[in-house]
């Protein structure tokens, strides 16, 4: 996988795109369509494919953000379980984004304060 590192971790990306795409709790969205518009925005490692980033995806759903709620091979739909919130975190200074049920720490994996 290279030594590129994303500007925004890979995990802040998903669930931005979460928010700004799918922050419904009834709507259904893919791990496709999320890695689809990483590759547009550009800041992911151009040698990974949809598997590189299938921990990620686990993460959201153990973490309580988000559920399973079918897979074919490497597609997986998912819904949330609550909407989700933008917040800044003083910490690192990104934007991150939590669902309402979370527990409110930073998602960056670098960081993990408190918001």
């Amino acid at each position: 996988m290279g030594g590129f590192t994303p500007s925004i971790p890979i995990s802040i990306q998903i669930r931005k795109i979460i928010f700004e795409n799918h922050n419904v709790v009834d709507d259904k969205f893919t791990n496709d369509e999320i890695f689809e518009k990483i590759k547009q925005n550009g800041d992911l490692d151009p040698s990974w494919n949809i598997d590189d980033i299938e921990s990620y995806f686990q993460d959201i759903c153990d973490c309580g953000l988000a559920r399973n709620i079918a897979q074919n091979f490497t597609t997986i739909w998912l819904k949330l379980f609550d909407p989700i919130e933008k917040h800044h975190c003083t910490s690192c200074n990104l934007d991150v984004y939590v669902g309402a049920s979370e527990k409110q720490i930073c998602p960056n994996p670098s960081c993990k304060s408190t918001i």
